[in-house]
């Protein structure tokens, strides 16, 4: 069956930079769009940004903008995000997750979007 899988998350300090990866599984992951979103206590599930598996092509939240890269590797079928300049608002549950049926009534923004999803990392950055 599918399978992502995270890691990388962790305590840092304020200005830091942390990369997640998500380790993907189970099935061809051609044609999915794979995203990234957090999740902090009391709040909503938030999205970050999305690739689309087999172009490369990456879509991202304002509010990461400039600060947060995703990337994948085919060969490794894994997929990452790579986080600079990270503030105590960035502290979170951090989830990958795929989407086969990306069209406009299901934004690849939209968490409800997505089939697969992971288990989630925290990542908690300090003052």
């Amino acid at each position: 069956q599918v399978q992502l899988v995270e890691s990388g998350g962790g305590l840092v300090q304020a200005g830091a930079s942390l990369r997640l990866s998500c380790a993907a599984s189970g099935r061809s992951f051609v044609g999915y769009y794979m995203g990234w979103f957090r999740q902090a206590p009391g709040k909503e599930r938030d999205f970050l940004g999305a690739i689309t598996w087999s172009g490369g092509n990456t879509y991202y939240a304002d509010s990461v903008k400039g600060r947060f890269t995703i990337s994948r590797d085919i060969a490794k079928s894994t997929l990452y995000l790579q986080m600079s300049s990270l503030e105590p608002e960035d502290t979170a549950v951090y989830y990958c997750a795929a989407a086969w049926n990306v069209y406009s009534s299901r934004p690849y923004y939209n968490p409800g979007s997505y089939e697969y999803w992971g288990q989630g990392t925290q990542v908690t950055v300090s003052t």
